[in-house]
């Protein structure tokens, strides 16, 4: 018996196949219990689906520099602090409860071979759906997932101790401690280029900013991580310790025309005196004595791709103010605002 495939028989039939789905899905049957784990085919096709997604993705859309080899300090504290509960770290296992998740929390001292520099980031900024693994808690902070790249490349082959080194005192507990695992316990931030220098900086300052990342309205995963779980009394007592060490306020110096750009501004580029804003009794942060690498790094962070039209990125104030700033300008500029009060090498 011959029998005719029509048109109207296979539409029928996709039709019949999808209402079967449909009512498996609605009796219940299937379990969806994470203790029963994924059968064999089911856990290869997921994870095919997704290395294919990850490489296909991670090609057009990653940076061509996706990882920051400068800022392990903060990326170490980080994955501390919000990570290391999921995958372990040397030394340390992960949490039961997260290895009893379909799928279990990869070790990354094992699996970050598996990726490149630029899945790596494609991944950690974005995460990756029906997994635990969220994306990246601020979008617009590629600095930071940079730096978490470098770091979980270093994973492997990280003895314990060179990880407890890194992450130092930086702990889970929401003190003062949480704060000089990074920013040190002399608020010079321990030599970093991408940790600012805390001691000397304005109390009010360091409160509004504290809060700033505790409700999301500052932009900083790494710092947002931290914020939400002090205290208002913990942030409070933060700000004036901070302040109160000596660091900040050393007379800037070095370069004319970047003196200019702080004191009068480029008038011609619509760019206002950097004074005019960061100066004693107005709130906005002391940069005078900051590390100049922080702030050439948080400059060119706020210019954004080069590639973008202006249009596309940001206009909130420092943003637009740094993208008005000449190119060959911001590490001049930095090393002016340092003045002598911090090693410039840094």
């Amino acid at each position: 018996m011959t029998i005719r495939i029509t048109w109207a028989r296979a539409v029928a039939t996709l039709v019949g196949l999808a209402v079967a789905g449909l009512l498996f899905a609605w009796s219940g049957v299937f379990n969806i219990a994470a203790s029963s784990g994924h059968w064999p085919i089911t856990d290869w096709f997921l994870h095919w689906t997704m290395r294919n997604s990850v490489r296909t993705h991670a090609a057009f859309t990653s940076p061509d520099d996706p990882a920051d080899r400068s800022g392990l300090v903060s990326a170490a504290g980080h994955f501390a602090n919000a990570c290391a509960v999921c995958h372990g770290a040397p030394g340390i296992k992960p949490a039961p409860v997260m290895q009893a998740a379909t799928p279990p929390a990869p070790d990354l001292a094992v699996n970050a071979r598996q990726w490149t520099d630029k899945q790596l980031f494609w991944i950690l900024q974005h995460g990756v759906k029906y997994t635990g693994m969220p994306a990246w808690a601020v979008q617009d902070r590629q600095d930071e997932v940079r730096r978490m790249v470098a770091f979980v490349r270093r994973l492997p082959g990280m003895t314990p101790a060179q990880y407890d080194a890194l992450v130092a005192e930086a702990n889970p507990g929401a003190d003062l401690a949480t704060c000089t695992g990074c920013h040190g316990t002399d608020g010079r931030g321990r030599g970093a280029p991408d940790i600012p220098v805390l001691g000397g900086q304005d109390p009010a300052y360091l409160l509004a900013a504290l809060q700033g990342y505790a409700d999301g309205s500052r932009s900083s995963a790494v710092m947002q991580q931290v914020a939400m779980r002090m205290q208002p009394e913990a942030m409070r007592d933060a700000a004036r310790r901070f302040a109160a060490m000596p660091g900040l306020g050393a007379a800037p110096a070095g370069d004319a025309a970047a003196a200019r750009i702080v004191t009068q501004g480029l008038p011609r580029l619509q760019l206002p005196a950097c004074a005019s804003c960061h100066a004693p009794g107005k709130p906005y942060p002391v940069l005078a004595g900051q590390r100049p690498a922080y702030i050439a790094q948080r400059l060119r962070h706020w210019r954004g791709d080069e590639t973008v039209v202006d249009a596309r990125k940001s206009h909130a104030t420092m943003p637009v103010i740094a993208r008005r700033i000449p190119e060959e300008m911001i590490d001049p500029l930095a090393r002016y605002l340092a003045g002598d009060a911090v090693d410039r090498s840094k």
